[in-house]
């Protein structure tokens, strides 16, 4: 008797567990799929996918990921085309490109009333929404530096000092967001002339340029440079991690861009691409952006984030973003022209 109980659980249980399977598989098939563009922090995505399923299980996100400027290109390269559903974490000059081609389409999100006016889009409808803001930043490795003799910079234009020659990584602002807002932001604020001749003298301290934005502060992290221009997310969680890493907010101040959302025109999935620009700018939302940004849409939910550098937002830059979009291709092909000869090669 107990043998023919125990053969019946155990059949009892396959079919529970085949019913279950069965009920996975259909959920799965009915589940809609959201191709999302993004440049954000690859270690995050996962976190942010899971997040948004908390509340919207029945659509799956396919992340495509790339840096900045290889996924503005993609994007543009898809215009008559296009690949994605949603831009869900790239740069907010790269979405104003966009806009202007025609490539968005205009959607105000339930909760819009509640951000900063600077993280959205001008318009009833707006054409993109904005998350957070990475900012501009120098990772300075101290153990790097004491062993070259070298004394940590407080400006951008202490960079320039012979002492740091060979010993400077920065990103390419053709693969970079973060490197576009350097350039840019340089040109805003010593003026193009001036800009220039700054990036001249610069250049001639780089080690090398990156394709990506956090790179020169992982480097720096690892002791491969011993200075890495960067964003100070990447410097607080790489000092988090235990590197010996000063993050240090130059005194001319820092410049800065939004990560924004927007829905790619087009889409044939445009309810469910509504319904993940919605949750894009909930407080739930911005909360988790706030665990790695100080700066986020809703400022009044911001919390101190460990290891930022104080001052953060007083030396935020009034960075004209239309003018970095406008310019965006002039400023790139510029900067190819002096100073590519010290990329890395392309991976």
């Amino acid at each position: 008797m107990n043998e023919i109980s125990s053969l019946t659980s155990r059949i009892a249980g396959w079919t529970v567990g085949g019913v279950l399977a069965a009920l996975f598989a259909v959920s799965t098939a009915w589940a809609e799929t959201l191709t999302v563009y993004t440049a954000v922090e690859a270690e995050d995505l996962k976190k942010y996918a899971a997040r948004f399923n908390e509340d919207y299980p029945d659509i799956q996100i396919k992340w495509v990921r790339d840096s900045t400027g290889i996924v503005t290109a993609k994007l543009l390269a898809e215009k008559d085309n296009p690949k994605a559903d949603v831009i869900w974490g790239l740069a907010a000059t790269s979405l104003l490109l966009m806009k202007k081609e025609g490539m968005l389409h205009p959607y105000a999100p339930v909760g819009l009333e509640k951000l900063d006016p600077k993280f959205k889009d001008k318009g009833s409808a707006p054409y993109w929404t904005g998350m957070d803001a990475w900012v501009a930043a120098i990772c300075y490795n101290t153990v790097e530096a004491k062993k070259h003799g070298l004394t940590p910079p407080r400006s951008w234009k202490d960079l320039t000092n012979v002492q740091y020659k060979g010993h400077v990584a920065m990103p390419n602002p053709n693969s970079s967001g973060t490197g576009f807002l350097d350039v840019s932001s340089w040109l805003q604020m010593f003026g193009e002339n001036d800009g220039w001749a700054f990036m001249d003298n610069l250049h001639k301290n780089i080690n090398h340029y990156t394709h990506s934005g956090s790179k020169p502060c992982k480097q720096a992290a690892r002791g491969e440079v011993a200075i890495g221009v960067s964003f100070a997310f990447r410097g607080a969680k790489s000092k988090a991690q235990g590197a010996p890493l000063e993050i240090i907010i130059p005194s001319e101040g820092i410049g800065w861009d939004m990560e924004a959302t927007a829905i790619v025109k087009g889409t044939k999935n445009l309810k469910a691409a509504q319904k993940l620009v919605d949750w894009s700018v909930t407080e739930k939302a911005n909360k988790m952006y706030n665990e790695g940004y100080a700066v986020i849409a809703i400022p009044e939910l911001a919390k101190e984030v460990k290891y930022f550098p104080p001052g953060i937002i007083e030396a935020m830059i009034n960075n004209n973003f239309e003018w970095a979009a406008e310019n965006r291709k002039r400023i790139l092909k510029e900067w190819q022209r002096r100073y590519d000869s010290k990329s890395e090669p392309k991976s």
